[in-house]
């Protein structure tokens, strides 16, 4: 069996009136993550990870912000574009741990809700998928809530 690691990081913008959506749920805020998707920076970061851990390239390599295509799409569609391509490369996902990094909202309260979609989406276990969140203590763009990041770590394997 061949086991492999990834490493995902994504940040994005948050601004007034956006939507916040965050591991493909819409989270009520004040303030939402902009990009040129839905922004889900949760998922991005776990999209990352897991292309890393296969070696094939990256987020913006496989739907780049310059192809309208993508423009305001549903992150989730994204996150199972990705899980076919490792699919076919032969890898299933062992698990995901995943850290989100923002001053507010409390994500604790969603945490639940984003495990059984993202565990859903990628076809595995919700038992495999760890999310946790911290603040930034009011530190960097975090914490003076100009922006949200996320770092994620996956485990795939073959065979």
């Amino acid at each position: 069996m061949k086991i492999k690691v990834g490493f995902g990081f994504d940040v994005h913008q948050l601004k007034e009136g956006a939507d916040f959506w965050l591991g493909g749920i819409k989270i009520p805020h004040t303030k939402g993550a902009t990009g040129h998707s839905d922004a889900d920076v949760l998922i991005h970061t776990i999209c990352d990870a897991l292309l890393g851990a296969a070696n094939l390239r990256d987020i913006g390599f496989h739907f780049p912000p310059t192809d309208n295509q993508y423009k305001g799409i549903d992150s989730k569609i994204l996150l199972k574009d990705v899980v076919k391509l490792l699919k076919n490369k032969g890898f299933t996902i062992g698990n995901i741990d995943a850290t989100i990094a923002l001053q507010k909202p409390k994500i604790n309260p969603h945490i639940s809700a984003m495990k059984i979609v993202l565990a859903e989406v990628m076809n595995i276990d919700e038992e495999d998928v760890s999310i946790k969140a911290t603040t930034t203590e009011k530190l960097g763009f975090e914490g003076r809530e100009e922006g949200v990041s996320a770092y994620a770590v996956v485990l795939i394997q073959k065979g």
